[in-house]
């Protein structure tokens, strides 16, 4: 496992969930540092959402052991969510509230000092672009203007720790790629940030990428890491007509190590690009497959995901 930067703001050890006789979280440990920006992707019911709330004191913890901002999850929730803030894209923002009155009621919830009230309010909206939109209703808001507000909302009481479940689900991208520049500012001030993902892209925003599969951490570390050390072979990408009903022929082929549907081209992994290609472009054309190219291609973290969740490795088969 890659060590990550101290001092660590959140300590998982061994970590367990289990809901009668179904294990949601399997032994699961990693540490994520002060600033430090992780990243968790996995597949639906893979068990991220279930992890962020055990961190966020919301669910008791099995088996194993949790530290957020030096406390235990399990001992103290309460502090624990006084010293958190947490975001999903089910954040509930008051539709029929202005602007203004939701950060108020929400610096409430927090316990915002009034004394640092006005600071706060004047922050968020500054960070979520709403300058002159202070009294506008939620409801008038469009998506991105309303996630950021959420975000706001969240950091109002300067927490040491933010959660984000599935933060831009639904958002247009150029508002998540906004999104994700206030999440590298807020990271710079030293907030440390676990997010929940299903964009790859965004996953390569993060200084780590953790990849939960069945409860089980399959992979940690860098998008680079992984994207190196994962795949364990060169990549084709493989374009023509008809290509889905050549996947079992291709498969077959020898120094194949896996084929995959990317968009309207093949992905296949293999022990040499340049010795396998010409092979595999003949057997394309003997398969009916008609207009057909391919070429060696620089890996991407979603080949890297693909072919961990296929292959269930672990962290001491992905990284050296």
């Amino acid at each position: 496992m890659t060590e990550s930067p101290v001092p660590t703001q959140i300590v998982v050890d061994g970590l367990v969930k289990r809901f009668g006789a179904f294990t949601a979280i399997d032994g699961v440990s990693f540490g994520v540092g002060r600033g430090e920006v992780m990243g968790f992707i996995g597949p639906n019911g893979a068990g991220k959402s279930t992890l962020i709330r055990i961190l966020c004191g919301l669910l008791r913890p099995s088996a194993g052991r949790a530290l957020v901002a030096g406390i235990d999850v399990a001992q103290d929730p309460e502090g624990v969510r006084r010293r958190i803030g947490y975001m999903s894209q089910r954040f509930s923002l008051y539709n029929d509230m202005s602007v203004l009155e939701n950060l108020r009621f929400f610096g409430g919830v927090y316990g915002v000092p009034r004394s640092e009230m006005a600071a706060r309010l004047e922050f968020a909206v500054e960070m979520a672009g709403l300058r002159g939109r202070e009294d506008a209703l939620v409801a008038t808001l469009a998506g991105g203007w309303k996630q950021r507000l959420a975000l706001g909302a969240a950091i109002l009481h300067r927490p040491a720790v933010l959660f984000l479940d599935e933060p831009t689900s639904g958002v247009d991208p150029g508002s998540r790629r906004r999104f994700w520049e206030l999440i590298h500012t807020l990271a710079q001030d030293g907030v440390s940030v676990l997010v929940s993902t299903h964009y790859m892209d965004e996953a390569e925003y993060c200084d780590r990428v953790a990849l939960i599969n069945h409860g089980r951490l399959i992979a940690l570390g860098t998008p680079t890491q992984l994207k190196r050390h994962a795949l364990g072979g060169e990549l084709l990408s493989l374009e023509g007509e008809r290509l889905g009903d050549a996947i079992g022929e291709l498969k077959a082929a020898p120094g194949v190590l896996d084929v995959a549907m990317f968009g309207n081209a093949l992905h296949a992994l293999v022990d040499s690009a340049e010795l396998r290609l010409p092979e595999l472009l003949r057997r394309l054309g003997g398969a009916g497959c008609t207009k057909v190219r391919g070429r060696r291609i620089a890996p991407s973290l979603e080949d890297s995901f693909v072919r961990l969740v296929g292959t269930s490795a672990s962290p001491s088969e992905v990284l050296p």
